[in-house]
């Protein structure tokens, strides 16, 4: 009993929220086959999602934002907000530059459009349950070109809408937090940049936590999209 309790503990608990009832049972045959995965609930709409997100406290929320009664980037920002513990993984058809960044700025930790192939999935799941932040170069992409938006009208407005100053109006980093933003941006998670760095892992948590405070971003992939933009000299 203990052994199998131990296996079920190691499985990412995953919450597919979908409103075509057949994508969403195909999804969870999918990842149900998945021997470190379980689907431990379904919701067909964004309050649905948020109501079981609290109630069973998922791993990860497979987020689709064309749904009724409230959407996807609405629920996302509520989930978020309340579980810091859960990421949730964008899954949809809408790729315009508004939604996407909307999204991101929700609080989504990835974002992959439904055309995906089932190992990418997969393996974007088990990322984000490490801690990493996922997006697409497509993605990244629509993401960096409205962050820059926001930084050119950086003088009418120095605290931009996405919750993250731009360049002239952050609070700079020192050298050793600007490494680790280096490696965030890499895709490292938490425990990867401890090993890298020779640090504990908590050192890295508050560090990231400070680089956040510093740059005024909701997550870790605000982050890494803040610094790619950078190093295009945005």
């Amino acid at each position: 009993m203990a052994t199998q309790e131990g296996s079920s503990a190691a499985k990412v608990r995953v919450l597919i929220a979908e409103d075509q009832a057949l994508v969403r049972r195909g999804t969870s045959v999918l990842l149900s086959l998945e021997p470190d995965m379980e689907v431990i609930g379904q919701a067909c709409d964004g309050i649905e999602a948020v109501s079981l997100a609290k109630q069973l406290r998922p791993d990860v929320v497979l987020m689709d934002l064309h749904m009724p009664r409230l959407g996807g980037v609405a629920a996302t920002r509520e989930i978020t907000r309340d579980l810091p513990g859960t990421q949730v993984l964008v899954l949809t058809t809408l790729n315009d530059d508004e939604t996407v960044f909307e999204a991101v700025r929700a609080g989504a930790h990835g974002y992959l459009l439904k055309d995906v192939t089932e190992q990418e999935l997969l393996e974007t799941i088990r990322a984000l349950r490490r801690g990493e932040s996922r997006l697409t170069p497509q993605i990244a992409r629509k993401v960096m070109d409205q962050f820059r938006r926001l930084a050119d009208s950086a003088e009418a407005a120095p605290t931009s809408h996405a919750g993250a100053k731009t360049d002239g109006a952050a609070e700079s980093l020192n050298d050793k937090e600007e490494k680790i933003l280096r490696l965030i941006t890499d895709g490292m998670s938490n425990r990867q940049i401890a090993a890298a760095m020779f640090l504990a892992e908590g050192t890295v948590k508050n560090y990231v936590s400070r680089i956040m405070e510093k740059l005024h971003a909701n997550t870790r992939t605000a982050l890494a999209v803040i610094s790619a933009r950078q190093r295009r000299g945005a």
